[in-house]
C-alpha cells in the first residue's frame, strides 16, 4: 500500500471542529476533498497529518493555530463610519461584509463591533487565532 508523501495526490474525508466541538465543516456528506500536497492550497498542519497515511486509514490531528491560520492580527481591524456604509444596510456584529480591493478583487470582512457612528470590519481569517481539530479518513493516494 502506499502511503501519503508530500507530493501525493489525496482523496481525503474530513471533519473540522473548533476547540470547544463545534463543526465548522465537513466533507462527509459529499465528495471526498481531492488535492496534491505541495502546492499550498491546504493549511500547513492539514497537510503534516495526512503524511504516511494509507487508503482507509482514520485519525484525529489538532491543528495550533500557527499551523491552521495564524493569530488574528490587529493591523487587520479597521474602523469604518457608517455613512460609508450602502443606506438600507443595519450592520450587526459577526455580520459577513464583502469588500472590493484596488484590483478588483474581493476578500472578505466580518463586523466585529458596532458604535453610533462607525463600525470595526475584521479582514481576518474567520478562523484565525483557532486550534483546529479534524477527523481524516484517507480514501485514496496516488
Amino acid at each position: 500500500m502506499s502511503k501519503v508523501k508530500a507530493d501525493s495526490q489525496v482523496k481525503v474525508h474530513y471533519t473540522g471542529k473548533l476547540s470547544n466541538g463545534q463543526i465548522f465543516d465537513s466533507s462527509v456528506d459529499r465528495e471526498p476533498l481531492e488535492v496534491k500536497l505541495g502546492q499550498g492550497s491546504l493549511i500547513p498542519g492539514f497537510e503534516k497529518g495526512l503524511l504516511d497515511m494509507v487508503a482507509n486509514d482514520k485519525k484525529t490531528i489538532v491543528i495550533a493555530k500557527e499551523d491552521a491560520y495564524g493569530e488574528k492580527q490587529k493591523e487587520l481591524f479597521q474602523t469604518v463610519p457608517k455613512s460609508e456604509l450602502p443606506q438600507e444596510m443595519e450592520p450587526k456584529v459577526d455580520m459577513a461584509l464583502m469588500a472590493t480591493n484596488a484590483d478588483g478583487s474581493e476578500r472578505q470582512l466580518r463586523v466585529a463591533e458596532v458604535n453610533e457612528n462607525d463600525i470595526v470590519v475584521d479582514a481576518n481569517h474567520p478562523l484565525a487565532g483557532e486550534d483546529l481539530t479534524f477527523e481524516l479518513e484517507l480514501v485514496e493516494v496516488k
